[in-house]
């Protein structure tokens, strides 16, 4: 590992500066690029959003819906998960709930490829093909699930790594990042752990020696977070390695970090990114400035839990990030068809998930027209059959949460957990909450919702998937259906022209 890599024999200083501008325009395309999936779609086509979404629409109520009221309770707690949270405050009134979610989606892709460029460019002063080859990353399988709060905080923790590079030298720079630390840390707990691992690499890659101690005095301007952690500030501690097989499940999230849409695509992708890594480090083209980030980022994959403050897929986020983190730290200098290369890598995952969103975006919009049929306050019972092992992220998987957004609904996929989430059902004589939404089953399983324990306490049945369910509930009656869902009327359901009458 080094810090800079000597220009190839062949090509003249200029030809290498006329390279550099190129390299940062495309980048800047790139960039914008990243954005475009959630242009093509009325509204992101993420497993999570509509959840999320759900969840804002309470937060930010304040108790004037009679419904939500009745419904559902939301307390406010300072913790290291609220980055999309506090910018829907402003943002909500003045465009519209669903718009200030959609911009602030379409912002985070952007602000990643940006925050790769800062960071390449602090390092080196150009952008190479390392740079334009972590552009793979940004769309990553967390950021596909919906963990807004987590990509919107890594995409920070980048700019911050970047400032702390440029600030190298300068006297209050502990002063600027104490603060900067609490804000990666507002965002997302897990974006501020990547910032310190990220300072802590670059600090040890320029130790005088083993027994050098400064590396893990230097970051110490960003520690302070951990006193509302210890005092239990919103803190979960719920810890798990999942029930059962870690040790396959660790080895499943490590040759899925690219996962998407295209499982050949996407494991071509990893050895195609893996390549470059590995044909860099033989070459002595890896600044380790980087490098030791990257390695101990892959070794927490291994060794964090899956659960770990409240949240699922603690490590599947890192493998990622390790992956973005190495590809950064290639630090060689190479001709335009590099470039145009490692670009195309980026340009062909886009356009296939572009595709697949404007694809979805369709499904989901035919969808949501079964709301027409829902009375405002209704409680609707969410059911979405999902396929064992299928590679892509499922868009409809929380898209019953709709219900919540748009008709101020009671409705069973959102997260409203007790004690792990900001929002909860203020009813608990019975689970009405994710997971309760999912079907999970095998291609030969009949699905029959007479089984379907939600649809019990609710008014409407709303169905969502690519095979018809064998039964219905007795007396339920389908008043909208599409060739992918329908939305029934129970035999019990409650009239809410009076949004307080009703159980």
């Amino acid at each position: 590992m080094h810090g800079s890599a000597r220009p190839e024999a062949g090509e003249t200083g200029k030809t290498y500066r006329e390279i550099r501008h190129e390299a940062v325009w495309l980048g800047i395309v790139l960039s914008f690029l990243a954005a475009l999936p959630v242009m093509v779609s009325w509204t992101p086509q993420m497993t999570d959003y509509p959840s999320h979404l759900a969840g804002y629409k309470v937060m930010l109520d304040h108790g004037h819906d009679p419904f939500l009221t009745r419904y559902f309770l939301f307390k406010w707690e300072w913790t290291g998960n609220l980055g999309v949270e506090l910018l829907m405050v402003p943002l909500a009134p003045l465009l519209g709930l669903e718009q200030a979610g959609r911009l602030i989606v379409a912002m985070i892709p952007f602000l990643t490829g940006m925050a790769i460029m800062a960071v390449t460019w602090s390092l080196h002063k150009r952008v190479g093909v390392g740079a334009i080859l972590a552009f793979a990353m940004i769309w990553s399988p967390s950021f596909l699930m919906g963990f807004l709060n987590y990509s919107l905080s890594l995409a920070l923790a980048l700019l911050a790594f970047a400032a702390w590079v440029r600030a190298e030298g300068w006297r209050w720079r502990w002063a600027m990042f104490v603060p900067v630390g609490f804000v990666v840390w507002l965002c997302h707990v897990s974006g501020w752990g990547v910032l310190g691992v990220m300072v802590f690499g670059y600090e040890w890659s320029r130790r005088k020696s083993w027994l050098d101690w400064q590396p893990f005095l230097k970051p110490w301007p960003l520690i302070f977070p951990l006193v509302p952690m210890l005092l239990g500030m919103g803190a979960n501690t719920q810890v798990s390695y999942g029930r059962y097989g870690v040790l396959q499940y660790k080895w499943t999230i490590l040759y899925k970090a690219m996962r998407s849409y295209d499982p050949v695509l996407d494991i071509v992708s990893l050895c195609l990114v893996l390549a470059a890594i590995v044909v860099a480090l033989v070459m002595r083209r890896f600044d380790g400035r980087l490098g030791w980030s990257a390695l101990i980022l892959l070794i927490l994959t291994m060794a964090v839990p899956r659960q770990i403050f409240g949240g699922d897929y603690a490590d599947y986020r890192l493998s990622t990030t390790a992956l973005l983190v190495a590809c950064l730290a290639i630090d060689w200098q190479v001709r335009r068809w590099g470039l145009a290369l490692a670009g195309l890598l980026f340009t062909v995952r886009i356009a296939i998930t572009t595709m697949a969103w404007y694809e979805d975006a369709q499904v989901s919009h035919q969808l949501v027209g079964a709301l027409e049929y829902v009375p405002e306050g209704s409680r609707v019972a969410t059911a979405v059959a999902i396929p064992r092992g299928q590679w892509l992220f499922g868009p409809f998987e929380h898209f019953g949460s709709f219900a919540v957004v748009r008709r101020s609904a009671m409705e069973n996929s959102n997260f409203a957990l007790p004690d792990v989430h900001m929002l909860a059902m203020r009813e608990t004589r019975y689970r009405f909450n994710d997971p309760t939404q999912r079907i999970l089953y095998s291609p030969k399983q009949r699905i029959d919702l007479r089984k379907f324990k939600p649809a019990r306490h609710a008014d409407y049945l709303w169905y969502i998937g690519t095979i018809r369910p064998v039964a219905i509930p007795e007396g339920a009656r389908i008043v909208y259906s599409t060739p992918s869902s329908f939305l029934a009327r129970l035999p019990d359901a409650v009239d809410l022209a009076n949004p307080m009458d009703g159980s």
